[in-house]
């Protein structure tokens, strides 16, 4: 077994759990430094970047273990509450599963380079200023006061996040704030809607590139997929409290900043992003 390639899966899989949750896009970060690595082929790398996002995904389903199985439970005995929650997530997810279906080969054939991302960081950074100065009308104190409505609303939003370097949880969480949803709702419903976004994502992917595959590469999508799932528990954790105290303009500073250093870097030959 190659251990360069598998401390690149070590050092993919934090970087994967860092980002994930936080609205920076994951896979713009993702995309990034598997340029600066080197990390496999192209088409092994996209693969595993769907994978291993699927290791920080059960770190959710590890953290709301408990409402999980309240919701399981509701539904096996039809509890009002545990029904509209998951009609909830269904609601918001059919958007993103729908077009990701239709558009997924062309997106990741024309929009999955680090100059996409760096002009999608930016552009969202200043969206999430822009939002941050908005007075938020709250409606949604909680995850279960959501309005199918909403749900709805945040999907579409959800389906942005195609774009490399937009943000999934950025999408879906400043979504969730315009549609009348609280910080903290918004972060946590963003964190059950990509239960099975993820999931989906992540089927379609191996289903179409699973011949690119040998057993050979398990032991690398496991190392990225086992320290995804570690750093992204503990970065679920502090989001959640942060998020109860603070806004989200830290989170587009820093986008802008990254979009910008990425563009100089490819400005002044530094590193060759079209290589």
């Amino acid at each position: 077994m190659d251990l360069l390639l598998l401390f690149q899966a070590f050092i993919m899989g934090i970087v994967e759990g860092l980002t994930e949750f936080l609205p920076v896009s994951s896979t713009g970060h993702l995309i990034v430094v598997g340029e600066l690595l080197n990390f496999w082929t192209a088409e092994k790398r996209v693969v595993f970047e769907i994978a291993i996002q699927l290791g920080a995904i059960l770190a959710i389903c590890f953290e709301y273990r408990a409402k999980l199985i309240h919701v399981t439970a509701g539904l096996i005995s039809r509890d009002a509450s545990s029904i509209r929650f998951t009609r909830n997530v269904l609601v918001a997810f059919l958007p993103a599963a729908i077009i990701g279906f239709i558009a997924h080969d062309t997106i990741q054939n024309y929009l999955f380079n680090p100059l996409v991302v760096a002009f999608m960081l930016i552009f969202g950074g200043f969206v999430i200023l822009w939002a941050e100065r908005r007075t938020h009308q709250v409606s949604a104190e909680e995850v279960d006061d959501m309005s199918w409505q909403q749900a709805l609303k945040v999907g579409f939003a959800q389906c942005f996040a195609m774009i490399p370097g937009t943000s999934r949880s950025g999408a879906t969480i400043i979504g969730g704030l315009f549609f009348g949803l609280s910080r903290k709702t918004a972060a946590e419903f963003s964190f059950f809607l990509a239960i099975p976004t993820m999931l989906g994502a992540t089927v379609l992917s191996v289903a179409k590139h699973r011949h690119e595959f040998l057993l050979t590469d398990f032991p690398v999508i496991a190392v990225g997929f086992v320290m995804a799932f570690i750093v992204a528990l503990l970065v679920v954790k502090a989001l959640v409290r942060y998020v109860s105290k603070h806004d989200f303009t830290i989170f587009a500073w820093y986008r802008i900043g990254f979009g910008i250093l990425i563009l100089l870097t490819s400005w002044f030959g530094w590193v060759n992003w079209n290589a």
